[in-house]
């Protein structure tokens, strides 16, 4: 997955880490697919952020601009 988060809209991604998180909360992953779950929700959880710093900046700019 790691290689894929990139082409995810903040929408999917969003949607991915939410359905990660019900999953790890339901009790029902093995230990393993917890790890690995909760691995990917890292990822998606610093990409997500990394997207909303970047819209905050577009945002910051566009003010400055006015």
């Amino acid at each position: 997955m790691e290689n894929k988060i990139p082409e995810l809209t903040f929408e999917q991604a969003l949607a991915q880490l939410q359905e990660l998180v019900k999953k790890m909360e339901s009790g029902a992953l093995p230990l393993a697919d917890s790890v690995a779950a909760y691995d990917t929700g890292m990822k998606l959880k610093t990409y997500l952020e990394q997207m909303l710093k970047e819209a905050e900046l577009k945002i910051e700019q566009l003010k400055v601009n006015e």
